[in-house]
């Protein structure tokens, strides 16, 4: 009997330890999304691109774009999407009773938006940045 319980014990211990590492707040989760993309704003590109900077310096301030191609006379250019989504949602109920007649109310609201942001950096033949541009949008 007491073997039955001492591997219990470990099963129980194998089981939910990993359990209880793994596990990640809202708030902590919601930190971790919003750090990840914070190098991407505006106010970054208005401060930070210059022409002339190498492709080097663009990837350390901004990180890898999403998308790199080339123009028409084979020069690189380098495009950051930024999208994001913004849901909100709030209720209130209530309950009242009257002898004995019941009664919930219940009121919810939900305000969905989105906002995007686009940088494109255009190089010339040397890999330096030769112009760029960035467009934000909200909906």
């Amino acid at each position: 009997m007491n073997r039955m319980v001492a591997i219990m014990k470990r099963l129980i211990f194998l089981f939910f330890i990993p359990l209880l590492v793994s596990c990640q707040s809202a708030s902590e989760h919601r930190k971790d999304v919003e750090d990840s993309g914070d190098r991407l704003t505006v106010g970054t590109v208005q401060k930070e691109i210059r022409v002339g900077m190498s492709g080097a310096e663009v990837a350390t301030i901004l990180g890898s774009p999403n998308i790199v191609t080339t123009d028409e006379k084979r020069r690189e250019v380098w495009v950051y999407d930024k999208i994001s989504t913004t849901d909100v949602r709030s209720s209130s109920s209530g309950f009242g009773s009257l002898l004995l007649i019941g009664g919930q109310q219940e009121d919810s609201a939900r305000s969905t938006s989105q906002k995007t942001f686009t940088v494109v950096i255009k190089f010339d033949e040397q890999g330096t940045v030769r112009d760029f541009a960035y467009h934000t949008s909200r909906f």
